[in-house]
């Protein structure tokens, strides 16, 4: 079952492409770990999978996946697998009471009117399965590179930010969840990135995108400039993001 008319908050489909293309990947300790803990490894719903990242991951440790997302334009660049079947789709996916061993949602919780959410959690989780929401925080490149983005995502594009945003940077810790919690061990991503490459994930925020439809791309240019001049000869540098991550058992 899809709505007729989904209404959603898009913050991300205007730039699909550069998303699908800049965002760093989650680890495969994650979707290990996600899989020894669910109640099986039959099938799983990633939820607002946008291009379809971590359903790819889920796709190594899951039989089946189901990936929905109410925005056409960014399944639009999600990559087909055979184990992957994508949906259009806020929180009503086309499966079946008590059939789904792990729900997960990988940087969207933030986004979601939890009760409808959780109501569909409710019907298609197996008894004794997996709720699982994760997303990763600032990055960390070296002291000056890290002190000059987090101005720039403070002050420079701070009025720019959607109120749901804080919600990443508090952990998901002040977020009112229906789970039994259960400990999981901290993970991170890690990319050697070039700086361009650094420069097109921050090109990706969604605040970013908003202040150049605001007000042109001097701001962020000027920026960019600076952060390059930081970055200096280093072809690649490690960048590292640490990842938030509550899971637990509905009650």
């Amino acid at each position: 079952m899809s709505e007729p008319a989904l209404r959603f908050a898009d913050h991300f489909s205007g730039h699909a492409f550069s998303y699908a293309v800049h965002r760093p990947r989650y680890p495969a300790a994650l979707y290990e770990w996600l899989s020894a803990s669910s109640a099986g490894t039959e099938l799983a719903w990633d939820v607002g999978t946008g291009n379809g990242q971590v359903a790819q991951g889920l796709a190594t440790r899951f039989a089946r996946v189901i990936a929905t997302d109410p925005s056409e334009e960014q399944l639009s660049h999600a990559e087909p697998h055979a184990r992957i079947k994508y949906q259009r789709t806020t929180y009503h996916p086309e499966l079946s009471e008590a059939s789904v061993d792990l729900v997960a949602v990988g940087q969207a919780l933030h986004w979601f009117a939890l009760d409808e959410f959780f109501g569909s959690v409710r019907r298609v989780l197996k008894p004794g399965g997996l709720f699982a929401a994760f997303a990763y925080t600032h990055s960390r490149v070296s002291p000056e590179i890290d002190t000059l983005m987090r101005h720039y995502h403070d002050v420079t594009v701070g009025p720019f930010w959607a109120p749901e945003h804080h919600w990443i940077h508090a952990g998901y810790r002040t977020m009112d969840l229906p789970i039994a919690e259960i400990e999981a061990p901290p993970f991170e991503i890690v990319e050697r990135w070039s700086c361009a490459q650094y420069l097109g994930f921050l090109r990706t925020w969604s605040s970013v995108q908003r202040l150049i439809k605001a007000e042109g791309d001097a701001k962020v240019l000027a920026f960019e400039a600076q952060l390059t001049e930081v970055w200096g000869r280093q072809a690649e540098r490690a960048v590292v993001w640490p990842l938030i991550l509550r899971a637990g058992r509905l009650q």
